[in-house]
């Protein structure tokens, strides 16, 4: 990890490098959902991104953020690097009532075991659902309030000896599974490169950009801006890419003028095409 910039990481995340414990680990996954965006921005742009945490360190480091494959794989390697006893899972979001239970490897779940407030406790830690938990959860079958949220966690009929994450019905994805045993980021290659490049993929349908909060979420989907319930439409470029820098902390300038104004003519056009159908889901 000696290209891990641990550092730079606490200092993007406003922390220091505290001991591990539960108080600790909110405040590092409260932080990261807070500071960090879930975006796929290059998808968007047609590009595809490496899997390895220092390179999506890198990007997160620049003030830009991904989706769970590099916010979780960078925050599990930050987690490991602190002393956390963390665990990558194999997981399957699913979008919809409509779609089955699976861990299909559409997402990178995370556990952390160990801590010493309670070393017998386990704890699911994700930063990479984008309108997901805010805090660490207990692995403990039960309903658990955050926010305006209400979540369900109950063992997997899919995986057996895993488990099952109900989201709360106003989110935008209905829920996840993931298997119990370790998992690396290769175990992810081949589902990261159709989520870039499929034409069905949702990352590529749409642009999405999320930010989660104590108090509820922010999105960008496409030109519909939507402030924890309060919703707007964006009607010019320049307010897109304030709202970016604004909202989410994505910084206009690290895109270039012919970026910025083919991601904006991408979004009007995903806009106009869904208009009358509703907001298309991105997992």
């Amino acid at each position: 990890m000696g290209n891990f910039d641990v550092t730079g990481y606490l200092r993007r995340l406003g922390l220091a490098a505290d001991p591990p414990g539960l108080a600790a680990l909110r405040r590092l996954h409260a932080a990261h959902l807070e500071r960090v965006p879930y975006e796929a921005l290059e998808i968007q742009l047609g590009r595809t991104t490496p899997l390895e945490p220092p390179a999506s360190l890198a990007r997160i480091l620049r003030g830009r953020g991904g989706y769970c494959y590099h916010l979780n794989g960078a925050f599990s390697a930050l987690l490991h690097a602190l002393g956390y006893q963390v665990t990558r899972h194999l997981g399957g979001v699913q979008g919809s009532p409509a779609d089955a239970p699976n861990v299909d490897r559409n997402h990178l779940a995370l556990t952390v075991t160990g801590l010493p407030d309670d070393p017998s406790a386990s704890w699911l830690v994700d930063t990479g659902l984008g309108d997901g938990i805010h805090e660490p959860l207990p692995l403990r079958e039960g309903t658990y309030v955050q926010g305006p949220h209400t979540y369900r966690l109950r063992p997997s009929e899919v995986a057996p000896g895993g488990w099952r994450f109900d989201h709360d019905p106003s989110g935008s994805f209905t829920g996840f599974d993931f298997a119990p045993g370790p998992a690396e980021m290769a175990d992810f290659a081949g589902k990261h490169a159709w989520l870039s490049t499929a034409p069905e993929s949702g990352f590529v349908r749409v642009c999405v950009v999320q930010r989660r909060d104590a108090a509820g979420v922010d999105s960008l989907r496409a030109l519909t801006l939507n402030r924890h319930g309060a919703k707007e439409l964006i009607e010019t470029p320049e307010d897109w890419w304030t709202a970016a820098g604004d909202v989410f902390g994505i910084p206009p300038s690290e895109f270039t003028a012919e970026e910025r104004a083919r991601l904006w003519r991408k979004v009007v056009s995903q806009h106009e095409a869904h208009a009358g159908g509703g907001p298309v889901v991105a997992v």
